[in-house]
């Protein structure tokens, strides 16, 4: 039996033991993974006739366990989409059956009716499937009809910035024979004004973004001007290799990779362009503004318009926020780093300064927020063929200080007490020095 059979064996498990139920409470993450996922599921249980209650949170804690105890009875099922699979101890303590749909590395014995994780499959959930993935590949054992909601899935995988390879590309496989993508080659960004999207996207982060007159003069010299979507063959390919050149200098390869190539287009979605679909979730997460991300997902065509005006003007404060963090950043031993306040996505960051400024290490992320330290951390997957393990770092690190952390080798976060930041720092920078020294030691079982 092969991995991806595995894993659809462990989906239909998960398909038949859902179908027992009359309710079903979906908790998920809330960025673009988690918010896809969580639209795959919603659309699958109504389908499927099962009523069901979508919670979204920025992580599972205590907090999140007490309040789906509170309003779960023993008859009904708690499903964790994007989470669940590295705490075993919160998982056990919900009052109800609990299926857990995720792609984050297992941890322990998870006590759970049902777990789909590609990791149990033999598949590296890192960068091979996501969490949306995982939750299309459940919803196309509760039908076959399901198959429309390909397009969330690969959503998903692209915000998790992830390979089309095994899973994924079996999931998109699926999409582009049944029509519910397609793609279009030209550099991966959204649709739209040249000038704006340029300015504004951080992927690609040059030394334009942020700049739109810097920008227009960059597009004069090409002679470029309209919109993206717009342009001709010969033209695509002009910036293309115009931004190339740019990134070439700093970026780590795989950045430059992930923003030249194919762009999908989701056929069955509202918003059609990926990059745009994943903006307007990106945005309803850091804003916590959940019911527009879901009613996207859904497909209702009165929220479009609000939407992207949302998106636009966010893309704005986050590229200057960027900008401004990045002035910050020091430099450890085995890491890069910054210590901040009220960021305003540390995440994407984290992903800008690994992957355009300072590819050669680690990049964490610590930013002081509602009486908290969050964490995010990234790396490269040539780091991670280096032995590095971020998920297994910042776990150790954080659980030293008191805080709990975990993730994937390649992104990671935690959440740390107030005070705990340089100690934290130091106990991570030594542990990924370590990994870094001697590949394949100190990492995860």
């Amino acid at each position: 039996m092969s991995e991806l059979e595995k894993l659809i064996n462990l989906a239909k498990n998960a398909a038949e033991k859902i179908r027992k139920y009359r309710f079903a409470r979906v908790v998920s993450h809330n960025d673009a993974d988690g918010l896809t996922s969580a639209g795959i599921m919603a659309q699958a249980l109504l389908r499927a006739g099962i009523c069901f209650q979508i919670s979204i949170v920025g992580r599972l804690d205590e907090a999140v366990i007490e309040e789906v105890n509170r309003s779960i009875s023993v008859e009904e099922v708690v499903i964790f989409c994007d989470m669940g699979s590295g705490q075993p101890e919160l998982i056990g303590k919900v009052a109800a059956d609990v299926i857990v749909l995720d792609h984050h590395q297992p941890v322990g014995q998870s006590p759970a009716k049902a777990i789909v994780n590609a990791h149990l499959a033999g598949i590296d959930g890192a960068t091979d499937i996501s969490a949306s993935g995982t939750c299309y590949l459940v919803a196309r054992e509760l039908s076959a009809d399901n198959i429309d909601l390909a397009g969330l899935a690969l959503a998903g995988a692209v915000g998790d910035k992830q390979l089309f390879r095994t899973a994924n590309a079996f999931i998109l496989g699926e999409a582009l024979k049944a029509g519910v993508v397609s793609i279009r080659k030209g550099l991966k960004v959204g649709d739209g004004d040249l000038v704006n999207v340029l300015a504004y996207t951080i992927e690609p982060f040059m030394d334009i973004t942020g700049y739109p007159e810097k920008t227009k003069e960059f597009l004069d010299l090409l002679e470029l001007s309209g919109r993206i979507e717009d342009l001709s063959e010969e033209e695509v390919s002009r910036l293309a290799n115009a931004v190339a050149l740019k990134l070439v200098r700093q970026a780590s390869p795989e950045a430059i990779e992930a923003v030249i190539g194919e762009v999908l287009l989701l056929n069955r979605e509202l918003v059609r362009n990926v990059y745009d679909f994943n903006s307007i979730l990106s945005t309803c997460g850091k804003q916590k503004i959940y019911g527009l991300a879901i009613s996207l997902c859904l497909k209702d065509r009165e929220i479009v318009n609000e939407a992207l005006s949302l998106k636009k003007e966010y893309e704005k404060k986050l590229v200057l926020n960027i900008r401004e963090n990045v002035e910050k950043i020091r430099k450890g031993e085995n890491i890069w780093y910054v210590i901040t306040a009220d960021a305003i996505s540390t995440g994407s960051l984290a992903s800008t300064v690994v992957r355009y400024l300072h590819p050669e290490l680690p990049f964490i992320c610590v930013n002081e927020s509602e009486g908290i330290l969050k964490v995010s951390a990234r790396g490269t997957r040539e780091l991670v063929s280096k032995g590095l393990d971020l998920a297994f770092a910042l776990r150790e690190a954080a659980s030293a200080v008191g805080g709990s952390g975990g993730g994937h080798n390649v992104a990671s976060g935690a959440v740390l007490p107030i005070g705990s930041e340089e100690e934290f720092l130091s106990i991570a920078d030594r542990i990924i020095g370590e990994q870094l020294r001697k590949p394949g030691k100190g990492k995860a079982r």
